[in-house]
């Protein structure tokens, strides 16, 4: 059952004032927060980016392309990783604020399609041509 908005205040208080008088408490609560772990990996992406970007200029200017090619891999598979790290850090964002009784934000395709009284779009283009070899419409 989701607090009153009330209740979440009064618990927004409590918190606050936890964190200000016991600091190591504070660190240790953000240190278990899921989106601060997402934030680290999405900061470790980057320079891990930085440094892909580095060995490509590298071997272009010392003329190595096996190390050119090794800072393309670095710069692909941490783009790759800074972007899952985000998403994550997203989703639990939003998995946080719906839980704190805010309405998500935005809804999925997935979800309006199923509920469309019209059908597919597939299903809509078969019914108009249907209605127009029928002479309908």
């Amino acid at each position: 059952m989701p607090l009153s908005e009330h209740e979440q205040r009064q618990l927004e208080q409590i918190e606050q004032a936890l964190y200000r008088e016991d600091r190591r408490l504070a660190r240790l609560v953000r240190s278990s927060d899921p989106r601060v772990h997402y934030r680290r990996r999405v900061a470790e992406a980057l320079v891990g980016l930085a440094l892909g970007a580095a060995m490509i200029a590298a071997g272009i200017v010392l003329a190595v392309i096996g190390l050119a090619v090794a800072g393309f891999v670095v710069l692909l598979l941490c783009g790759i990783w800074a972007l899952n790290g985000w998403r994550q850090m997203a989703t639990v964002a939003l998995g946080a604020a719906s839980a704190a009784g805010q309405p998500a934000k935005r809804r999925s395709r997935r979800s309006r399609r199923a509920r469309s009284p019209h059908g597919s779009f597939g299903e809509r283009i078969d019914e108009r041509w249907r209605r127009r070899q029928e002479g309908d419409l």
